[in-house]
């Protein structure tokens, strides 16, 4: 497999930052919360690799970094520190590009889900429109065409095509989390971010979510970053996952083997209280 995503050094700071913050910081600290100018270190040096077609997992608990990763690859943050590179029909160095090559990246190559669908979707438009409004972003401008393909979409990821029409405010928070999977593959992305994207929905709606991920997966081809506190989710999905605490990453592997025999503390600990 080719790579398609080359991430080196990345970090993000949250205040002013100190000559101290970093070694004061961290899983040997606990806290990810500078004692003496009281920044935030959301991740350091966090470097990773991304084949085409894959799907890895980040895992850890609240705070440990793991959303800052996703939003700062799709520009939602900007990065204090770090480069990353993506590797499609050319090379883009993503943080030094200009803000015009920035959104066309987010709009045509990257899709993203977001745990709260408030931030994915446009409550203002129907179901339909929200795919709509990026495929005209896509240079997509028939009515035929558009109604077409948002109907194919809902369709693909178990919306009825009936409700094509609605706002997404009438919505359940699974069939939004569709909507918002639906709005993200319009463009046929090479790379999909996913952000704790089940969690807050019932178990049998996540199910759904998640198999529909692994079929879009196989079907498609397409990489994935999983950001997710769930194990089972990280089981499921991801072939190599991440381990993240207080902003450092502590563990990396396969995940059969991150699973079954966790080395840090910190992974053994998380296993175990998902058993």
């Amino acid at each position: 497999m080719s790579t398609i995503l080359r991430v080196r050094g990345l970090t993000k700071f949250y205040g002013s930052g100190c000559d101290r913050c970093i070694d004061s910081t961290g899983p040997d600290h606990d806290t990810n919360i500078c004692p003496h100018c009281r920044s935030v270190l959301a991740m350091h040096d966090v470097s990773f690799d991304l084949q085409a077609g894959e799907i890895l997992g980040i895992m850890g608990e609240s705070g440990s970094g793991k959303s800052t990763i996703v939003r700062t690859l799709y520009f939602d943050e900007k990065p204090t520190a770090g480069t990353a590179r993506f590797f499609d029909r050319d090379e883009w160095h993503l943080f030094s590009a200009n803000a015009a090559k920035q959104r066309w990246l987010r709009n045509h190559r990257f899709g993203m889900v977001y745990q709260n669908p408030h931030l994915g979707l446009n409550f203002k438009v129907s179901a339909g429109g929200n795919i709509a409004e990026r495929l005209l972003m896509n240079d997509v401008s028939l009515y035929a065409e558009i109604r077409e393909r948002a109907r194919t979409l809902l369709t693909r990821t178990e919306v009825l095509p009936e409700r094509m029409d609605e706002s997404p405010k009438k919505f359940s928070g699974g069939m939004q989390q569709r909507v918002q999977i639906a709005k993200a593959l319009a463009t046929q992305p090479p790379l999909l971010f996913l952000d704790e994207v089940t969690t807050g929905l019932d178990l049998s709606v996540q199910a759904r979510i998640l198999d529909l991920i692994l079929e879009i997966q196989q079907e498609l081809g397409t990489a994935m970053i999983v950001v997710t506190h769930d194990l089972g989710v990280i089981r499921l999905l991801a072939g190599r996952t991440i381990v993240m605490k207080y902003g450092r990453i502590i563990e990396t592997g396969l995940t059969d083997q991150i699973l079954e025999d966790p080395q840090h503390a910190y992974t053994q600990r998380l296993v175990a209280s998902a058993l």
